[in-house]
């Protein structure tokens, strides 16, 4: 999986080093390499909701998450690669990669089932 985290949120409300043509492009270069699993961008951060369960059961939600950071989660891709090193590659092309974004690549965990 390809979580993108954009980068610091300028005063203008931008986020990236890149533009909407940047990411179509790589969108298409993913599903033209057939190796697109899933994907989605997520709405914008004011439509969070945190939702945490106390040890007693007692149920909390409140708006946001409320990071100490600018940086925010803002999408993802799981990709079917054969190696980290393949992952890493396209995690490398992402434009979320450029500027002040990252791409965490993890793999997603098989319990087997």
């Amino acid at each position: 999986m390809l979580l993108i985290h954009a980068g610091s949120i300028m005063e203008d409300g931008s986020a990236s080093d890149c533009d909407v043509q940047d990411w179509m492009n790589f969108d298409k270069a993913v599903r033209d390499a057939g190796i697109y699993v899933s994907g989605e961008s997520l709405a914008d951060l004011v439509t969070a909701t945190t939702v945490r369960v106390a040890a007693d059961g007692a149920r909390t939600v409140v708006d946001g998450p409320f990071a100490e950071t600018r940086e925010v989660l803002g999408g993802f891709y799981v990709i079917d690669v054969p190696d980290l090193d393949v992952a890493l590659d396209w995690a490398a092309r992402c434009p979320g990669a450029r500027g002040s974004g990252s791409v965490v690549v993890r793999p997603v965990a098989d319990f087997g089932a």
